[in-house]
């Protein structure tokens, strides 16, 4: 009896651990970012870097919402991959992050995110690119920058949350090494550099004279990567200009190549071949809509050896 009991035993045990291996919470694809100096580095333009993604909205797809956690590790599953997403106020001063301004098109809610608190807007599951309800919730931008440390960046939109205001919560969150700012106009990087100069940008110009404009602002260059364009042809004067003063250039593809193969317009090859053409133009990053998709192309011409492996677990 006692030998049955015994196989008994080791059995269970045997089944727990083999159950525990195979549901233990998937690996991701994370930057190893430990510092404000850290992010700065990963940013700056050596000519031998890692060209990567940052997934628009987190890369949102049937059965993940855009702005969701769940999302966004969904896609660090596969890919490396840098987080843009879209924080919005709530009724009672709440930073919450969802796209757009109303409720109605990404949850199961109608009317303004304004007119509600934080608690009502809990009760709330978001919606799928499909339409489809999940389980989903709305999260604060406090919780997404403290999931964002040790995983990614987070690149926060401004919608209708000053730059103050977003620069401070990246402050109470200790999250310097996590996130960085969209600054749409030089006033308000001017303004990011004065509150904390540990903060990296993302500024946006597409001409040589708006980037003389730039630099007359004093925001040094190693706290700014810079949106150059969704529109393509890019203009490579730009940025051959912008990588030698070692930023890097961001060039969107959800206005382009996105969004012909969601309409069915160009094959899965042909998008990515339309990822490689981005690159080959001097883009170090590119901002996609289909952020697995671009993710997977970009991981196919990522260079054997780099002065980036480090930040690249």
């Amino acid at each position: 009896m006692k030998n049955y009991k015994l196989v008994f035993l080791s059995a269970l045990i045997f089944g727990l651990l083999f159950t525990a291996a195979f549901t233990k919470a998937p690996k991701l694809h994370t930057l190893k970012l430990k510092s404000a100096s850290d992010v700065k580095s990963f940013f700056r333009y050596t000519g031998k870097d890692v060209p990567f993604l940052s997934s628009h909205r987190g890369g949102p797809m049937k059965g993940y919402p855009e702005n969701c956690i769940a999302t966004f590790e969904h896609t660090l599953q596969r890919t490396h991959s840098i987080i843009e997403m879209d924080p919005h106020y709530t009724k009672d001063s709440a930073l919450v992050v969802m796209h757009d301004p109303t409720l109605n098109r990404t949850s199961n809610g109608k009317g303004k995110i304004s007119s509600y608190t934080l608690a009502e807007l809990r009760k709330l599951k978001l919606k799928d690119t499909e339409g489809n309800l999940t389980d989903y919730g709305i999260s604060t931008l406090d919780e997404m920058l403290q999931w964002a440390k040790g995983k990614t960046l987070l690149v926060i939109d401004m919608k209708d949350v000053p730059i103050e205001a977003r620069v401070k919560k990246i402050e109470e969150n200790h999250a310097e090494n996590a996130a960085i700012v969209m600054a749409y106009t030089f006033e308000d990087a001017k303004k990011c550099y004065a509150m904390n100069k540990n903060i990296v940008m993302e500024v946006m110009f597409n001409s040589l004279d708006k980037m003389k404009e730039f630099e007359a602002t004093g925001v040094p260059w190693g706290n700014v990567v810079v949106f150059v364009s969704h529109n393509l042809p890019v203009p490579t004067e730009v940025i051959t200009a912008i990588h030698q003063k070692g930023a890097m250039c961001i060039i969107g593809s959800s206005r382009n190549y996105d969004k012909d193969y969601t309409a069915s317009k160009i094959s899965q090859e042909a998008l990515h071949k339309g990822y490689l053409s981005i690159i080959n133009s001097g883009a170090d990053i590119i901002e996609a809509d289909l952020g697995i998709e671009a993710g997977l192309t970009l991981q196919k011409i990522r260079p054997s050896r780099s002065v980036k492996d480090r930040f690249f677990q």
